[in-house]
């Protein structure tokens, strides 16, 4: 029976990098998957997700082009088809991930994994049970939607995030509980085809957990836009009456208020999934329900490795490839930590947020000396011919100038927010980013102009 030094369970973006990157060094690795490679973010999340998101944009454009000297003849869009291309894009990612696989020489075991005991992970495949020594051993099984304590949230036809991408039909109304990342990005999606979205938040404000000056100025725009938002409001019961549900909430007052919708979506979140981890018999150490890793994304077992959702914390796809590698590298004999000063955050509503760094209120919170400076889109020259001049850019410095963070609300924010990322990973100084050469007419103008606020004056801005 073949020993391998690294073995994994779950093939989603921390698994799958991680046994990629191990490949690379030189390490045998066995993976074990019970579904599809490319785990929630490629196949019910993250992809899918930003697929839908482009044809909704597309739509949005076209609805608009007399705005640019252009007419277009009797439109039209056909989700079905919205749905099919959203498919394709994850089946050819999903092939390419295989491809990566193989090429790398990983074993791919597909089964739904078990750990027990240290030293073996065991599979259950249509061929049966094997039971696979290795050296070390890397959970990452990722996480699972939310279900909330509720009356009726299980009732068929309330969905979750991973159900909603299955549906081909549209419907007219549909009541979103969540006011998340998950939450607004499908309530963007499905307003923009035309459905009527009414979003349930019991926090008092949306996108709670990012700077808050954000969801303040988002909230305004998505509510011209024609989204119903019901903050600190709570979820009390869903009933199911003939085709469609009655949704009953109550407000931070105590009124109730009963909303009739075609769907529900339960977007409140995901919770580490730790199926087939015997956590009790292992003594594995958890927290809150995710298993407790060190910066060495080691568990409190020596050679078991933990990494991605499982462990809770910042619950991104990004976030669990990087975890991935950093076990990679230190099971080869490196000495790696992860770090979290500079994760991005990008979130795909319209307009586009992102995210880095240290938020406004949690410098004041701190009591630490800050500076912060602010750029809107409306100033800047390639927003204008774009037609996107909703947002701003917002910078965050220490005392000294530092960019300890940023948070960007407008066009391309996700894209944008890279040039953050690394002044913030690298403490560059904002005076130096603001005396960088931005190519002009571009969007990045904007964030130089943000930095030109810090310790001084934006250059076009009255």
């Amino acid at each position: 029976m073949e020993r391998y030094q690294v073995g994994i369970l779950g093939g989603g973006p921390g698994g799958y990098v991680c046994a990629l990157r191990a490949a690379q060094l030189g390490l045998s690795v066995v993976l074990v998957e019970g579904e599809r490679l490319g785990g929630t973010c490629l196949n019910r999340g993250c992809i899918p997700t930003k697929a839908l998101v482009k044809s909704a944009d597309l739509w949005r454009e076209m609805k608009r082009a007399e705005e640019f000297g252009l007419a277009a003849g009797e439109m039209s869009f056909n989700f079905n088809k919205v749905m099919e291309r959203k498919d394709q894009v994850v089946d050819t990612l999903v092939s390419g991930v295989e491809q990566l696989m193989k090429a790398a020489g990983i074993r791919v075991v597909s089964g739904w994994g078990e750990f027990k005991e240290p030293g073996f992970i065991e599979a259950t495949t249509e061929a049966g049970k094997e039971k696979i020594p290795v050296d070390n051993v890397v959970l990452a099984t990722g996480s699972v939607p939310f279900r909330l304590p509720i009356p009726g949230a299980n009732l068929p036809g309330v969905l979750t995030s991973d159900e909603i991408l299955l549906e081909t039909d549209l419907p007219q109304s549909i009541v979103i509980i969540g006011g998340g990342v998950i939450g607004l990005e499908f309530a963007s999606i499905y307003h923009t085809f035309g459905v009527k979205v009414t979003v349930v938040e019991m926090l008092p404000t949306l996108l709670g957990n990012i700077d808050e000056e954000i969801p303040k100025r988002l909230t305004p725009i998505l509510k011209k836009a024609g989204l119903e938002l019901m903050t600190k409001t709570a979820l009390k019961e869903i009933r199911r009456e003939n085709n469609s549900f009655t949704v009953k909430v109550e407000d931070v007052k105590g009124a109730a208020k009963e909303i009739t919708a075609d769907k529900v979506l339960i977007a409140a979140g995901r919770k580490p999934n730790v199926r087939g981890i015997d956590i009790e018999g292992l003594e594995l150490k958890t927290e809150r329900g995710a298993l407790v890793v060190n910066a060495r994304m080691e568990t409190n077992i020596k050679h078991v490795y933990a990494i991605g959702d499982v462990v809770g914390g910042i619950m991104l796809a990004h976030v669990a490839s990087s975890e991935g590698m950093v076990v990679a590298e230190n099971i080869a004999g490196h000495d790696v930590e992860m770090n979290y000063n500079a994760i991005p955050s990008a979130i795909f509503t319209h307009p586009e947020i992102a995210t880095v760094g240290k938020t406004e209120q949690e410098l004041k919170a701190a009591g630490v000396p800050y500076q912060v400076s602010k750029f809107p889109f409306s100033a800047n020259g390639k927003a204008l011919s774009l037609g996107e001049t909703i947002g701003t850019v917002k910078i965050l410095a220490d005392d000294r100038g530092i960019i300890v963070g940023g948070a960007i609300m407008g066009p391309q924010a996700s894209s944008l927010i890279q040039e953050l990322v690394v002044a913030v990973a690298k403490g560059i100084n904002a005076e130096e980013l603001a005396h960088m050469v931005h190519a002009h007419p571009t969007l990045p103008e904007a964030v130089m102009e943000a930095a030109h606020g810090i310790g001084g004056k934006p250059l076009h801005l009255a």
